[in-house]
Order: C-alpha cells, then structure tokens, then sequence
C-alpha cells in the first residue's frame, strides 16, 4: 500500500526543492551551449535557470513547504552554477581573470572562516548579508550581460556589461570586509565574560 505520507512530506518531492534540482540539472546543458558558441540558448538556459531560483523561493514561502534540505540545496545550487560559469567565461576569456580569482576568494575566505568559527565557537549560523546578496545579485547580471553581449554586441549592452562587471569587484569587496567586520564583532562577543554572542 502506498504511504501518501511520506509522499507528501519527502523534502525532494516538495515543488520547491524541484525547481532547486532542476537548476542544476540545467548546468551541464548551458555550459554546453557556452562551449559551442551557442549563446543565445545559453543565455536563455540562463534565464530559465534564474527564474527557478525567483520561484523556488516563493513557492516555499506560498506553500509552506521550506525545509531543511532546501535551505542548503538552493545556495549550494546558485554558488554551484555561478562558479562553473565564472571558470568557463573566463576560460573562453569573457570575464577577466581578476574578477573570477576575487569572486573565489572572497568566497573560498567565507567557508574558512566559517569552519573556524564553528571549531572556536561551535557557532553554525552564518546568514548571508546584504552586502552578500548584492553581490551574488550583480555577478548574476554580470554573467547574464556578458552572454547577451556575444550575440547582441550593441552599445547599451556593452556598457552595462561592463558596469555590471565593475559593480561585482566592488560589492564582493563590500561583501568581504562587511564579513570581516562581523567575524571580528562575534569573536569580540565570544571571548568577553557576561556576553552571549550576536
């Protein structure tokens, strides 16, 4: 007999979590069409792709479907696409190189700092800033401008290719320091008597 329950409340089976999924079985079909210089169908993949990170989202607020397994497969989805297309831009030399090593480096910075605070402290909360979510949000533009830019190369597009490019080195920066500054805030508050931390 079928266990509707356990249908119903599979994390995996929740709409949500799906669209998360999809996402990333999406990557290997846009890097693809990157490779073959099929950049109007990466570029819609890619759309594609950031409108089931806008619902995955929504739909989990919508229909109280959050969970656990969902707070950690969407961010590992977005940094998982993101990263991949970082390299492969680069690779083909359409994002500078500069840019990609900040973006990692800021990012491979986070995970240790992270790890550490929880071997200091035993602290596992680590939410993501504004600055943060700047940050991500410029680097999606940016690699959503640089794809429209190989096949519609018009002055507009270019200009908000490379401002859009700027905005990334400038808010991971912000995003970075931002993080610094919180790490520093925490570990003050763990190491003095009488506090409980932030």
């Amino acid at each position: 007999m079928t266990n509707w329950s356990s249908l119903r409340f599979n994390p995996l089976r929740t709409m949500p979590n799906l669209l998360t999924v999809s996402r990333i079985c999406l990557a290997p079909f846009l890097i693809a069409a990157i490779f073959e210089g099929r950049f109007q169908l990466s570029f819609v993949l890619f759309v594609v792709a950031g409108l089931t990170d806008a619902l995955d989202g929504a739909l989990a607020r919508i229909l109280k479907q959050r969970s656990v397994l969902g707070q950690y497969l969407d961010p590992v989805a977005d940094k998982l696409l993101l990263s991949t297309l970082f390299l492969v831009l680069t690779h083909l030399n359409l994002i500078p190189t500069r840019v990609t090593v900040l973006v990692f480096g800021r990012d491979l910075a986070i995970l240790i700092v992270a790890a550490l605070l929880y071997a200091a402290i035993g602290r596992r909360e680590f939410h993501p800033t504004f600055f943060g979510k700047a940050s991500t949000v410029a680097q999606v533009v940016a690699v959503g401008l640089v794809l429209l830019h190989q096949f519609n190369n018009v002055r507009w597009v270019s200009l908000a290719r490379s401002f859009a490019l700027n905005a990334t080195i400038l808010l991971t920066v912000a995003s970075g320091l931002h993080y610094a500054w919180m790490v520093t805030r925490r570990s003050s508050a763990h190491s003095t008597p009488g506090t409980g931390g932030i």
